[in-house]
């Protein structure tokens, strides 16, 4: 179990994020038209997973924004925006905000938060997705991660994408 900052409140995630040098968990999520997004669809790509709570809120948007711009420039990258929001708020706000170099892929239905250990195991936000960066390599060896001390800040986006050499 892992913590990090919600406000004043110190919450437990229900696991670790992946260790560096091992084999990331597979993933299965569902894009903003409801259809499955996984892993295989990402196959052969270093990956750069952006994980948060919620599309609704500044510093997730703020991330989302970001990871889009640097995805316009690596070389045989993907970047994946994960949360447990509905595809319908994912494809709002990615639609108004032209997201377009980036992929999203909701949580809401599967065993993401817990494969990845990031699912908030208590507090306000119970279920919801801890702020992380997992990035990985062409064939899912973990190569980055990061869990941010606090919901309420921002990644590491330099040291992400340093991540990828």
């Amino acid at each position: 179990m892992a913590t990090t900052q919600f406000g004043d409140t110190t919450v437990n995630t229900v696991g670790e994020l992946p260790a560096v040098g091992s084999q990331a968990p597979g993933f299965d999520l569902v894009n903003t038209k409801f259809q499955s997004l996984t892993d295989a669809d990402v196959a052969g790509k270093r990956v750069v997973l952006n994980i948060f709570p919620s599309i609704d809120t500044g510093v997730c948007q703020a991330s989302v924004r970001r990871f889009n711009e640097l995805a316009a420039g690596l070389d045989n990258a993907a970047v994946v925006n994960v949360s447990v929001d509905l595809p319908l708020a994912q494809a709002r706000f990615c639609g108004a905000e032209g997201i377009e170099d980036a992929l999203v892929g909701s949580a809401f239905r599967s065993s993401f938060g817990q494969d990845y250990g990031v699912a908030m195991a208590d507090g306000a936000w119970t279920g919801m997705l801890a702020r992380a960066v997992v990035v990985l390599d062409q064939d899912r060896t973990v190569l980055h991660t990061q869990l941010t001390d606090a919901i309420g800040q921002e990644p590491d986006y330099d040291a992400a994408v340093a991540a990828l050499g």
